[in-house]
């Protein structure tokens, strides 16, 4: 149940990743204004650790900030998979990763003020890499870092990805 009435709603852009709708909205006084909102089907967070206590890390290239940032493996959620098969699927693509143990933690709003996408979070442990399956245009490298280091850089700010240094400190 909406808290604000929806006058109208429609879609100003779509693509495959997401969309971006804009809403007509009267609130309970009867104020209009219009909102503007990154519709997202979501998206998964993986914290992959391997047998030795390695924290499977990738150094990815995001165009939207021009630099490389530190990140746990992720990606979006399409239609007809759920969390857990994309958290599988991308921890083999981004690192060739498989593990003994998918753990689901929670979920979380990346971005609640723009966006409706939900952060699937999973700890997965035993992993064990191997050849990585990337798209195209994922430019990453992996960096394995022990555990209290890979904590260390979340609480530190070394890892600025928001979600992926709650990722990391929730898995703790």
């Amino acid at each position: 149940m909406s808290v604000w009435e929806t006058l109208d709603s429609r879609f100003l852009w779509q693509s495959k990743w997401y969309n971006l709708r804009q809403d007509r909205l009267r609130t309970q006084d009867g104020h209009e204004f219009t909102y503007t909102v990154v519709d997202h089907p979501g998206a998964v967070w993986i914290v992959p650790v391997t047998a030795d206590g390695q924290v499977v890390l990738v150094w990815h290239y995001r165009h939207t900030v021009d630099q490389f940032c530190m990140e746990v493996p992720a990606g979006g959620l399409p239609p007809g998979l759920t969390p857990e098969e994309v958290a599988r699927r991308e921890l083999l693509e981004e690192v060739g990763g498989t593990a003994a143990d998918f753990r689901y933690i929670g979920q979380f709003y990346t971005s609640n003020g723009i966006s409706n996408e939900v952060a699937y979070v999973y700890l997965t442990t035993g992993v064990e890499l191997g050849e990585a399956h990337r798209e195209p245009t994922e430019l990453m490298e992996i960096r394995l870092v022990p555990v209290k280091e890979a904590l260390r850089m979340a609480r530190e700010g070394d890892i600025a990805d928001g979600p992926s240094a709650l990722a990391l400190l929730w898995c703790e």
